[in-house]
């Protein structure tokens, strides 16, 4: 039998003695909200989606291990972006695999859309993830159609009420597998004054239909520079409201915190900021990194970064020397052409490179440099500014908002796709 005893948040008994941390190693989404702006890196900010940094699977191993030895009231390790789990799902399964091998006592849990999770229902239940949620805001594509901007199904990108009708044909595809699966489910709703809030009883009954354990009503976090930023949030007679209408169908959760994808802690003793040092130090300098002493760096005159990842011809290879760095080679870079094929071959050249500093680069060959271990860095500016970040740590995004012209709350290119855990 599943164990709903030491989860918090689809057990309230819990909340006080079992604790919950967010391994951020799900960056991309493949869904854009009118409520989410698309930016990952705001320390000011507790909500889904945000995060201080992305770990990549040996890193978040790395990190539950010392979030254990300083909270060991610990029970569940979840993956809840900054992305969705399953826009990502080398790095989402890999990281499962490693807790599953090292924490075998832990119960596994992770959040989504849904719309990318059923190619992955078995692997989910091989895994023993015993909890999931799924973030369900319409069961009428004519509401949801006012909800997403786009969904992106691999190559092809759906807008309208057709966006919305296909992604809830995946999730609810996504529930039934995990419910015959034996897995426990919970839907999270995002309640919207004047959108969906109306429309929340008819979820509520669907998802019952579907064998959904509870539901979560968590009001709108209206964010900046977004479609839905003037629609205010709901207050607390309006969510009480909605719940007990929700209620005739389905358990009500009405403890959420709407926790950050890098959250850990208990829910009423949340520990994000205590641990905040050592999530970046482990994304600095975790084992993985040992094997990879180089950085690579696009730079005309070997002072500035200041080319674009695809015109680089050569690419300065940087390491760090005591107190200081210092180039110990060039590298060329494979000819133009080739599609995708061009930046395996400039994985495969840099694969002793943990991070490659350039102006500028396209999502194909970010998406390709990060599967092999190797991390994009688009800034501007001296070359020592980014390999003081990348070998002694520090906010990697100032450089980038540097470039951008974006201040902490603006920017940043990833979104929440789950919500919470």
């Amino acid at each position: 039998m599943l164990d709903i005893s030491r989860h918090p948040c689809f057990n309230v008994a819990a909340k006080g003695s079992c604790g919950r941390v967010h391994l951020p190693v799900a960056p991309k989404c493949n869904i854009l909200c009118n409520f989410c702006n698309r930016k990952y890196d705001c320390v000011n900010e507790s909500r889904p989606g945000v995060t201080s940094t992305v770990l990549s699977p040996a890193q978040a191993e790395e990190y539950l291990r010392r979030v254990l030895a300083a909270e060991p009231r610990i029970t569940v390790a979840g993956i809840a972006g900054p992305g969705d789990p399953f826009a990502n799902p080398q790095e989402t399964l890999e990281t499962l695999r490693r807790l599953r091998q090292e924490f075998p006592e832990l119960l596994l849990c992770l959040a989504s859309n849904g719309l990318g999770l059923p190619p992955y229902l078995d692997d989910l239940a091989e895994l023993d993830v015993s909890h999931v949620s799924i973030t369900v805001n319409a069961v009428d594509p004519e509401i949801g159609r006012m909800i997403y901007a786009w969904v992106r199904d691999g190559k092809v990108i759906y807008r309208g009420a057709a966006a919305a009708e296909h992604l809830l044909n995946r999730q609810l595809a996504a529930i039934a597998g995990l419910k015959a699966r034996d897995i426990i489910v919970k839907v999270n709703t995002i309640v919207i004054p004047g959108v969906n809030d109306a429309h929340v009883p008819d979820i509520a009954a669907a998802m019952a239909a579907q064998g959904v354990d509870i539901l979560n009503c968590m009001p709108l976090y209206p964010t900046a520079d977004t479609p839905f930023a003037e629609i205010p949030e709901p207050t607390p007679e309006q969510m009480a409201l909605v719940q007990t209408q929700a209620e005739q169908f389905l358990p009500q959760m009405r403890h959420c915190t709407r926790c950050r994808a890098d959250a850990v802690g208990l829910l009423d003793q949340d520990r994000t900021e205590d641990l905040r040092t050592c999530l970046v130090h482990c994304a600095q300098h975790a084992p993985e990194l040992r094997d990879r002493p180089y950085v690579a760096v696009a730079t005309l005159e070997g002072i500035l970064v200041n080319q674009h990842l695809g015109e680089a011809r050569s690419f300065q290879i940087w390491r760090k020397n005591g107190d200081d760095f210092e180039m110990v080679g060039q590298r060329p870079a494979p000819p133009p052409g080739g599609g995708s094929q061009r930046w395996e071959a400039l994985a495969a050249t840099l694969k002793d490179c943990r991070a490659v500093l350039v102006s500028d680069l396209g999502a194909s060959p970010q998406e390709i440099l990060e599967r092999h271990g190797i991390r994009p860095v688009p800034m501007e500016g001296f070359i020592t500014e980014g390999l003081q970040i990348i070998y002694r740590g520090g906010d990697i995004q100032a450089l980038k908002r540097r470039r951008r012209g974006a201040g902490c709350c603006r920017g940043g290119v990833l979104g929440p796709g789950g919500g919470c855990m």
